[in-house]
């Protein structure tokens, strides 16, 4: 406890303090972010570090396997988030991203390993039409790998979210889009969803930087 409260002191003498007039607008004013980002609960996963954003710029929300219950099976805490941030807040995009190393993937692939943990057996129900897709494309008896099962995961997430009654409407209206990530927890590095890829690719802000430059030179000339 004492390490959390000496956190917070230095948060209010530094952090705080170097952009009082951002939180006080905020406090104000009230929020609004422009991105729903729906991750894992995992302690190495951080998403304000990860995106570098400031008080107010991104909505999160957290839960074992960033999982996202298709619209009317479960009323909850994700599904209330979702509405909120869409409907209420008025985002402009949603990131459902996972990470390496996930543990409720892993206890997907070893679900003996939850006989212990009834109620994270039963959330993880959410991901098992990800785990059947991962095994189908596995060859042979061998299980899935686990970076096919977390990206397999993220996918079914964008298309449970899909479902959701807020969401279809503001996509239908082009007022939203979605996007699904992987984070790297040892490298830093974060994969992006392609859809007309079809596949994760690697995000290098700096590299389609320079894409873009060339593509607009090459329109000049």
């Amino acid at each position: 406890m004492q390490r959390l409260i000496a956190g917070t002191q230095t948060f209010r003498q530094q952090i705080f303090r170097n952009k009082q007039d951002i939180y006080e607008q905020l406090a104000r004013e009230g929020q609004r972010p422009h991105t729903l980002f729906i991750t894992c609960a995992d302690s190495r996963v951080s998403p304000e570090q990860l995106t570098q954003s400031g008080p107010g710029d991104i909505f999160v929300a957290r839960n074992v396997g960033n999982l996202v219950p298709a619209y009317g099976q479960v009323i909850g805490g994700v599904s209330a988030v979702i509405e909120y941030a869409v409907m209420a807040l008025e985002v402009s995009q949603i990131v459902i991203c996972g990470h390496t190393h996930c543990g409720a993937m892993a206890g997907l692939l070893d679900l003996k390993s939850l006989n212990t943990m009834p109620t994270v057996e039963s959330w993880l129900k959410h991901s098992e039409a990800a785990l059947r897709i991962a095994q189908a494309r596995t060859e042979g008896n061998q299980p899935p790998a686990i970076e096919m099962l977390i990206e397999e995961n993220v996918l079914l997430q964008l298309g449970h979210l899909r479902t959701h009654a807020s969401v279809a409407g503001r996509l239908a209206m082009g007022l939203l889009a979605v996007h699904g990530w992987v984070y790297d927890v040892g490298t830093g590095s974060v994969r992006m969803y392609d859809e007309a890829r079809k596949s994760f690719f690697e995000v290098n802000p700096l590299e389609d930087h320079e894409n873009a430059k060339e593509a607009a030179a090459s329109l000049k000339s």
